[in-house]
């Protein structure tokens, strides 16, 4: 095959000095190359050597024979910096005279139309992405060659854009129907692996050198390197949006089962700039680069046909290293939920700023779908539990308006990054022929802003992942959990508050001491109320629902004589208080998914919160107990606890499982039915119903009067007895059974009565 292009070069050679041509004309762009052929004869342009020599070039040869040239060049040549030099050259020319193509018809017939060049161009981007994979990540920090392979990289891909298809989804069919399209998926990913393993020794290398972090040269040449990894990741991220391709990828094993896209996203999210932080396009730069490695983590998580994370827990490599990167992921959302976070970057002293991605939200969607995957809950919660701890920790104020607040001070803004392959080429190549680049300006790629998600949809979504969260790592699905896995969130949430979360959250407050039960019990309702709010548009029941059988577990094992305590200190200091919003709350109580929600606007967060915080004062001392759980105060007139076992038996295996959410319900539809009939009895006896509206009005009021007291006590006796039983089937048929026969009794003591 070599000896085959040879001799098709030499031919061609023989008509046109093509490296003289490539060498000398690159630098005009499609502007300069239109007003030549315009002044033109023949679709023949004149131009003048180095040595002063007039030579002419026919553009429709030129188009035609430069593809299979550049080819040649590649395969015949050594892997040196020279060979990257004149390939970059060769693509500028040839992505010039592609941009050119649509206002002349010989060359929209030749490139745009021409399936014979269409596939040398395509071949041409594949053997440039194999012979940058052939580069030794260890280069030396002087050496040109990671400039040079970074601006190759991104050149060549977008060549794809400007020559085949403009459209993502037009070219990623493409792509996928070429026979050679999981070697390009290989090459690509490396390469863009080995680039961002370049920046990383950049980064590193200021670390050792101190002067290094105040030259102009320095910062130039990160910053765009910054700007090429961001270009290359991002044509691998829009690819990975359209379904066919990432079809195709997963069934990759390398990169997916092997760990290939891993190892990449490993390499980005270890990115850091500590003597560049003042830069606010490298900070952002880097930002969005972590935004989309986890951007395209998510669409391959989230891929219907094939699961990627079993195709990664396939082996025990890659399994870790999936834990790895679950792992990072976690400390990203660490350090961006945290005061101490240095966001001067996004105003820093230049007079522009600049988008930095979807970084949290993503980090927080990831988390989201590790921690609803039997491969990694337990991971998380081992990793995770202690930074919740410490967010449930912090003081009332902080609390509302991390997670329960519409306005957060600083918002994430996505971009798109428009890549310009001439301005990128020509600074590479002016760089490595120059040493100082003080006098040079980094080329500005237009940012694309992303508005289509409004401040409250973000605020909103980033509340119900937070939530989604927890309810994943409470949730125990019998047939697919391993059985230390149960409780196992709970118990470590519970160790993690005797620990001290200043640390884990610098520059918030805590609650610490006596107050700090209370507290912690005050922020989970203030979270269970505002995530009412969020469903379904933002979340659904049954992750609400968890919750809520998280919030009453914790309770019952938090000392109860430390809230108490806390709770009649608090109604002390709210005596005498009348204020209109207290008046009205016995109303509201007793309609939770009625007037309250309606009342909740997304910009009313702390209102809400005072009327919620206030209602607390007005409850009985003994809230907490056991007994609290048999009455719901805010819905109807069913005892909560049993309505907790209704949901947890339905809800409990949706999350990661396939178990129909349909399990026992047959036995809990019994046992509430038994209760229905007697609540009905009970009325009876007390007093005359006359409508059914009336019945419905009286019930919600009621409440320890919902149950005979021998059924509180059977209820009572059940949950301290088997506190698992709403998740046996056969428990609740039995106890269903024995509040029957009760309340057969009830019914007749009531008609004794009449």
């Amino acid at each position: 095959m070599r000896q085959g292009k040879e001799e098709a070069i030499c031919s061609i050679e023989q008509a046109i000095d093509l490296v003289s041509v490539v060498k000398e004309i690159h630098g005009l762009n499609s502007q300069e190359l239109n007003k030549l052929l315009r002044d033109s004869e023949n679709f023949t342009i004149h131009f003048v050597t180095e040595k002063g020599l007039e030579e002419k070039i026919d553009v429709e040869k030129l188009a035609g024979f430069l593809p299979m040239h550049l080819i040649a060049v590649l395969l015949s040549s050594d892997r040196d910096e020279a060979l990257l030099r004149y390939l970059l050259c060769g693509i500028r020319l040839l992505h010039s005279l592609c941009e050119l193509a649509p206002r002349h018809t010989k060359l929209e017939q030749i490139l745009l139309d021409d399936v014979k060049v269409s596939e040398q161009l395509i071949d041409l981007v594949f053997y440039v992405l194999v012979v940058l994979n052939d580069y030794r990540q260890d280069i030396h920090d002087s050496s040109p060659l990671p400039l040079l392979h970074s601006a190759l990289l991104a050149c060549s891909l977008y060549l794809l854009t400007g020559c085949i298809f403009s459209q993502w989804q037009d070219l990623a069919l493409v792509l996928v129907a070429h026979p050679k399209v999981d070697m390009f998926m290989d090459v690509a990913c490396r390469a863009v692996h080995i680039a961002v393993r370049y920046l990383h020794n950049k980064l590193s290398a200021q670390h050792t050198d101190n002067s290094a972090k105040s030259s102009p040269t320095a910062e130039s040449m990160i910053t765009y390197l910054c700007q090429q990894c961001e270009a290359s990741l991002q044509f691998l991220q829009l690819l990975c949006q359209q379904k066919p391709f990432r079809e195709r990828l997963l069934r990759n094993k390398e990169l997916c089962g092997k760990g290939g896209i891993l190892f990449l996203a490993q390499s980005i999210l270890k990115l850091h700039a500590p003597h560049f932080v003042e830069s606010s396009a490298i900070m952002a730069s880097l930002s969005r680069l972590k935004a989309k490695v986890l951007s395209i983590l998510l669409h391959l998580c989230e891929a219907e046909t094939i699961s990627y994370l079993d195709e990664v827990a396939s082996s025990p490599g890659s399994l870790d290293l999936a834990k790895s990167v679950a792992l990072e992921v976690l400390e990203l959302l660490k350090t961006g939920l945290s005061k101490d976070l240095d966001t001067k970057h996004l105003s820093a002293s230049s007079d522009r700023t600049y988008p930095m991605g979807l970084l949290q939200l993503n980090a927080m969607r990831l988390a989201d779908i590790f921690s609803d995957d039997s491969n990694f809950r337990s991971y998380i919660t081992v990793h995770f539990t202690e930074f919740l701890s410490a967010v449930f920790s912090l003081s009332h104020g902080d609390f509302l308006s991390m997670w329960c607040s519409a306005d957060l001070p600083v918002r994430e803004e996505d971009a798109t990054l428009y890549y310009e392959l001439f301005p990128a080429a020509g600074w590479a190549l002016d760089s490595v022929s120059s040493s100082d680049l003080s006098n040079t300006t980094n080329p500005e790629f237009t940012l694309m802003h992303n508005n289509n998600m409004s401040q409250a949809s973000y605020v909103h979504q980033r509340t119900s992942l937070f939530v989604k969260v927890i309810a994943n790592l409470h949730c125990f699905v019998p047939n697919i959990c391993e059985e230390q896995e149960r409780n196992l969130f709970l118990h470590k949430f519970l160790g993690c508050l005797q620990m001290d979360p200043s640390k884990l959250l610098p520059g918030f407050a805590f609650i610490s001491g006596p107050q700090k039960t209370a507290a912690i019990y005050r922020n989970l309702r203030s979270l269970l109320r505002h995530a009412e709010s969020l469903i379904p548009t933002f979340l659904n029941e049954d992750d609400l629902q968890l919750l809520r059988v998280f919030f009453d577990q914790l309770q019952s094992l938090i000392n109860p004589a430390e809230f108490e305590e806390n709770r009649v200190q608090e109604d002390q200091s709210l005596v005498g208080c009348s204020s209109p919003l207290l008046r009205r709350e016995p109303s509201n109580l007793n309609n939770r998914n009625g007037n309250l929600k309606e009342e909740m606007s997304e910009n009313s967060a702390y209102q809400e919160e005072q009327f919620y915080v206030r209602s607390n004062h007005m409850d009985q001392a003994d809230d907490i107990t056991r007994q609290d759980m048999l009455d719901d105060k805010d819905k109807s007139a069913t005892p909560s606890g049993l309505k907790e076992m209704d949901r947890d038996a339905q809800n409990v295996e949706t999350s990661g499982s396939d178990t129909s959410s349909t399990k026992g319900k047959n036995s809990i539809d019994k046992l509430v039915e038994c209760l229905r009939e007697s609540t009905h009895a009970g009325v009876r006896g007390d007093e005359k119903i006359e409508t059914v509206q009336t019945e419905e009005k009286q019930r919600r009021k009621r409440k320890r009067t919902i149950m005979n007291d021998e059924q509180v006590a059977i209820v009572e006796r059940a949950l301290l007895d088997e506190p698992e039983m709403q998740r046996n089937t056969a428990s609740i048929q039995s106890w269903a059974d024995k509040l029957c026969q009760y309340a057969q009794q009830s019914k007749g003591q009531a008609c004794t009565r009449k």
